[in-house]
């Protein structure tokens, strides 16, 4: 009589997404209790999708790093965007408790990867950096020789076009490869969907709004994968079932963007091969700029052609400030580093022991100011030597700090906003819109200063006017969804906002109240990108989260017009900035390209 092989058990994966535990919070309890339950039945595998903490702070991280170290089967995590978000450490502590943000482990012929995809140091949409897709596709190439492959995929933020600004990007490489499913978390629900004709899911975050806390299970064997919800102190409840496919129909990839607009030069000059999160600093021949792999790059700013390049260490998110007399400030994740311009060599290195430079720098004449975790900083621009630290900071400052005058304004995540005095550091005032949630605060905000006014627009989503002189609010608006995207007209007569839903609104600076001057809807729908708006010859440029650039023609101060909106790239636009010495503005990709563009003035 023949014998029946018997069939091989499940592949059975517990998924944590969404726990945000903070010491002691509610949280803190539950996923312990979860992690007993976990450690009391039979699993071949754990995946942690991200958001671990609220505010992705290193206690925070080190808590969560403790309790999820109790867990006593394989255990693999990816950061979400609270830990990328708000981290002090740009990302490094998290990478020195977990080993990297990235992993590929495998069992049987079951493959798990799972990629970090941000968003990097400010709020936006999820971004998979270059290099990270570069080593999917090596990874991958690696693990399917086997023919018998298969692959699970991993990430905090569903691969949807809402979601990732190079979600195409990574679909279409995931069509290659024999991907069974792919799993996230980020909204806090339960919903199937589809990648091209991946099956996906969003699992449950621990704590759901239904009042249940738990995690998710996935089964998977050689035709099936089972997904079930799993209450603490209850069986699992089955939710979800997928046959087992591992070929897949190829995107359709895009049409060629067509970069003509009638009455501009519009050129790229440069494509890196690594993401770009900073903005540019721009000097009389030179663009400087850093990269996620710790790359500082010079390209000349008329052709493009890289001029010399240098290695400062972990992810850039500080655009390297030029200094005069052939400096370059360049902040990083170890401390500021003084470089020469015409080769990218190091004069000098001041080193950080509080924490990394993630905020941009700001030079004027012999002063040069840096925000950074807990501080703000004043050195001499020339030597180097500090002049004076404000450390009365709770947590780290984002955003370039604005100079006018003696006043240097700047927001740190801590809820305020401050004030101080340039030559000495003094406070002399500062603000906060009443929340405490540091979430909230004016932490990635760049003001716009009128003689008298200082004007925001936070993530509470209110326009903000700040009385110059005394910190007192004179109005708050919040009729339309701002968000971080503010610029001001040559003239100083008007601040532009680029809303949360698209829109470009022009707001009068003069007088006591709130007064709004035309709102043009620039037809891109939900759009937030934390990204400067800029004027030049009365063009207004703002960007995009889906690197579309657009200008709107404000000659007639009451019938703004609408002139163009071009695609330069499928990634968030970093910064739009204004050359010192022309009329041209230089645009950053995430993706790590470079624009120049010029309005042909007759």
């Amino acid at each position: 009589m023949a014998l029946c092989a018997m069939a091989a058990p499940a592949q059975r994966i517990a998924v944590l997404s969404d726990i945000h535990v903070s010491p002691d919070n509610r949280a803190d309890s539950v996923i312990r209790h979860a992690v007993d339950e976990i450690n009391s039945d039979r699993f071949d595998l754990v995946i942690v999708s991200g958001d671990l903490t609220n505010e992705g702070s290193d206690a925070e991280l080190h808590n969560i790093h403790n309790i999820l170290s109790g867990i006593k089967r394989p255990t693999v995590v990816i950061p979400g965007n609270h830990e990328n978000n708000w981290s002090q450490s740009a990302g490094k502590t998290f990478i020195d408790l977990w080993g990297n943000d990235r992993f590929v482990t495998t069992i049987g012929h079951l493959s798990v990867v799972g990629i970090n995809c941000g968003p990097y140091m400010k709020m936006g949409d999820g971004h998979i950096k270059q290099e990270d897709l570069h080593w999917l596709r090596h990874t991958l190439d690696s693990v399917c020789a086997d023919p018998d492959s298969k692959v699970l995929s991993i990430n905090h933020y569903p691969i949807r076009e809402n979601d990732l600004d190079n979600y195409a990007d990574y679909a279409s490489l995931l069509q290659d490869y024999p991907v069974i499913l792919h799993v996230n978390g980020h909204y806090h629900h339960w919903h199937p969907y589809h990648v091209g004709d991946i099956g996906a899911v969003m699992v449950r975050a621990l704590a759901m709004e239904d009042g249940t806390d738990g995690y998710s299970i996935l089964e998977i064997d050689p035709q099936w994968i089972h997904v079930y919800d799993k209450v603490l102190d209850r069986h699992p409840a089955p939710k979800y079932a997928w046959a087992v496919k591992t070929e897949h129909r190829r995107m359709t990839a895009d049409k060629a963007a067509d970069f003509h607009a009638e009455g501009f030069d519009i050129r790229r000059l440069w494509a890196d091969s690594a993401s770009v999160f900073t903005r540019l600093g721009i000097d009389d021949s030179n663009i400087y700029f850093g990269t996620s792999t710790g790359m500082v790059k010079a390209i000349d700013k008329n052709s493009g052609a890289l001029l010399w390049q240098t290695h400062v260490g972990g992810s850039l998110y500080s655009r390297p400030v030029p200094l005069g007399n052939n400096r370059l400030a360049v902040p990083y994740n170890s401390g500021l580093r003084i470089v020469d311009t015409s080769g990218g060599n190091t004069v000098k290195d001041y080193p950080s022991v509080d924490g990394p430079y993630v905020a941009d720098g700001l030079a004027y004449g012999r002063q040069y100011f840096q925000g950074g975790y807990k501080r703000m900083e004043a050195r001499d621009s020339k030597s180097g030597k500090l002049r004076w630290t404000c450390s009365d900071m709770q947590n780290y400052c984002q955003a370039a700090p604005v100079l006018d005058g003696n006043d240097l304004i700047f927001g740190a995540w801590d809820t305020r906003l401050r004030c101080l005095d340039a030559r000495n550091g003094k406070l002399r005032w500062e603000w906060t819109n009443g929340k405490t949630n540091n979430l909230f605060s004016p932490g990635n905000v760049v003001p716009v200063v009128t003689s008298d006014k200082v004007i925001i627009v936070a993530p509470d989503r209110y326009m903000t006017a700040i009385d110059r002189s005394t910190g007192r609010t004179i109005w708050r608006d919040n009729s339309h969804r701002y968000r971080e995207s503010l610029g001001v007209s040559a003239d100083g007569s008007r601040a532009y906002a680029k809303t949360m839903d698209g829109e470009l609104v022009a707001v009068s600076t003069d007088g006591s109240d709130f007064s709004e001057l035309w709102t043009l809807d620039l037809q891109l729908g939900y759009d937030h990108a934390p990204c400067i708006v800029a004027e030049v010859d009365n063009v207004v440029y703002a960007g995009s989260r889906r690197g579309l650039l657009t200008a709107v023609d404000a000659s007639d101060p009451a019938a703004p017009r609408l002139l163009w909106s071009l695609p330069l790239g499928s990634s968030e636009i970093n910064g739009i900035d204004i050359d010192p010495a022309g009329q041209c503005i230089y645009v950053s990709l995430i993706e790590g390209s470079v624009w120049a563009i010029r309005q042909n003035i007759p």
